[in-house]
């Protein structure tokens, strides 16, 4: 048994350890309240590859006098759907081996609210009728014929989207039928754009016309919440573009976002996301994979498995291209 002076002797260290405790964690509560908190740089969008600089310009037309993310990342995605100078997204998309252009979109807003449209045809901005689905549905993606349909019932306009040129191209390619990747091609060329407006909520869309010659009902991760595109206003976005197997293998957006959320940047998250590729992939030939981020704070990223993926930026202080870090030391 323990005498009372061992008693009053522990009593007192314990206290002691109690007070210490308590003036350590007030001591770290007082400096966490003093940390200097991060600017925000906002309004902001950035997106993939070059005929994103013509997207971002759409997109900040709607940022710049106070217009929110959700209406800037639809309106900037429509220019690239709508162009048919482009052979991977919307009209003058290349075709699937049958000779059918078919397109994949998705858009998510600050409160998590998404729609996606996967392997619709004959329909020009899959984008705003993606956004239709996550506004007048309880679902989040339509697919096919089905999609097509609800796209018509709302409104929209049959298009033929098969181009002079693609038609061309697509004969061309049928004189061997081979599917070869080629890195940084306009075979893989999804544009992903992603947004963060005045309000500091952040939105962003991603749509393709997918691989070209791909079996015909083939589906990318372009459509694909978590794969594709996601958005969390707590911590930021992120979209990829390239081979869309490789992206939905490992939940490549989602898993950029929860990176960020775990305290990496944008640009060490998506470097993050491109290392599992690279380790889950046992041949990486013409494999491009790029991902790009924007969080809460208006800082970006991006990161490709090979050299040539870029992304432009809008912000109040430029309007540029960036190239990306790519991983050097896989090979």
């Amino acid at each position: 048994m323990k005498s009372r002076r061992n008693f009053i002797k522990l009593s007192a260290l314990g206290s002691a350890a109690v007070l210490t405790s308590s003036c350590i964690s007030s001591e770290k509560d007082s400096k966490e309240e003093t940390k200097i908190p991060k600017i925000v740089a906002k309004p902001i969008v950035i997106s993939t590859w070059i005929h994103g600089m013509e997207a971002n310009a759409s997109a900040w037309e709607i940022l710049k006098n106070g217009g929110n993310s959700l209406d800037a990342v639809e309106a900037g995605v429509r220019v690239t759907e709508s162009d048919p100078e482009n052979s991977s997204v919307g009209l003058g998309g290349l075709p699937d081996r049958d000779g059918f252009v078919t397109l994949d979109a998705c858009i998510m807003d600050h409160e998590n609210n998404c729609g996606a449209i996967g392997c619709i045809q004959d329909i020009e901005n899959p984008i705003s009728v993606a956004r239709k689905v996550m506004e007048d549905t309880p679902h989040v993606m339509l697919v096919g014929d089905g999609a097509k349909q609800f796209a018509i019932e709302k409104g929209f306009e049959e298009t033929n989207l098969l181009t002079e040129n693609s038609k061309k191209a697509w004969e061309k390619w049928k004189e061997e039928s081979k599917y070869q990747p080629i890195i940084n091609s306009e075979n893989h060329d999804t544009i992903g754009l992603l947004a963060l407006d005045e309000s500091g909520n952040l939105a962003g869309a991603c749509t393709t016309s997918g691989m070209a010659y791909k079996l015909h009902g083939r589906v990318g991760d372009s459509p694909i919440i978590g794969a594709g595109l996601f958005v969390d206003n707590e911590v930021g976005a992120a979209c990829a573009t390239g081979v869309g197997e490789a992206v939905i293998r490992i939940a490549g957006s989602a898993i950029v976002v929860e990176l960020m959320r775990n305290g990496m940047s944008p640009n060490d998250a998506c470097k993050e996301a491109v290392n599992r590729i690279i380790n889950k992939h046992k041949d990486l030939t013409n494999m491009q994979v790029g991902f790009i981020a924007l969080n809460k704070f208006g800082e970006t990223g991006g990161y490709s498995v090979y050299e040539g993926f870029n992304y432009a930026q809008y912000d109040k202080n430029s309007n540029q291209m960036i190239d990306a870090e790519f991983d050097r030391n896989w090979g």
